[in-house]
């Protein structure tokens, strides 16, 4: 039997805010998914597109933080990884991407995802201050439970 081989890359959103003429993108695993396909075909063509299709996927995607989960194939997660640094907006909105973490296991990638998304939760509480709602602390520990179950 021959075991397939992941990559998992742990990336940061940077999305600008600049922009007020159009309405802010909200992070979805669609969005990102749609702008990494779309860098990959831009770059690498049609075979680039095809080598990569079968194992790229999109894990988890928090809105509030901005972090995100791909896994991509270990043959393959250069390229992709290329192909993430170049895209250049999602939908008409200019983002950039950061690489946090590489891991060839999702248990380590999510232990690394999960400290991030905590410094960077502990971050939005203090910069909003008393306007966090409950809503948002339930979306929040709804994003660690989600984290903390990829590796199951």
């Amino acid at each position: 039997m021959v075991h397939f081989k992941n990559r998992y890359l742990v990336m940061e959103v940077f999305i600008d805010a600049s922009r007020g003429d159009a309405d802010p993108v909200i992070l979805t695993q669609f969005n990102i998914t749609k702008a990494i396909r779309d860098s990959i075909q831009l770059n690498f063509g049609e075979c680039g597109l095809a080598a990569s299709l079968g194992s790229l996927q999109v894990k988890y995607v928090n809105p509030l933080t901005k972090l995100c989960v791909i896994r991509v194939s270990r043959q393959d997660h250069q390229k992709v990884w290329a192909a993430i640094t170049m895209v250049m907006s999602i939908g008409k909105i200019p983002v950039s991407f950061n690489l946090l973490d590489v891991s060839g296991t999702i248990r380590a990638c999510s232990k690394a995802a999960l400290e991030c998304e905590e410094a960077k939760y502990e971050q939005y509480k203090l910069a909003a201050g008393d306007r966090i709602t409950p809503e948002i602390i339930e979306a929040m520990r709804s994003c660690f439970d989600k984290l903390r179950g990829l590796d199951s």
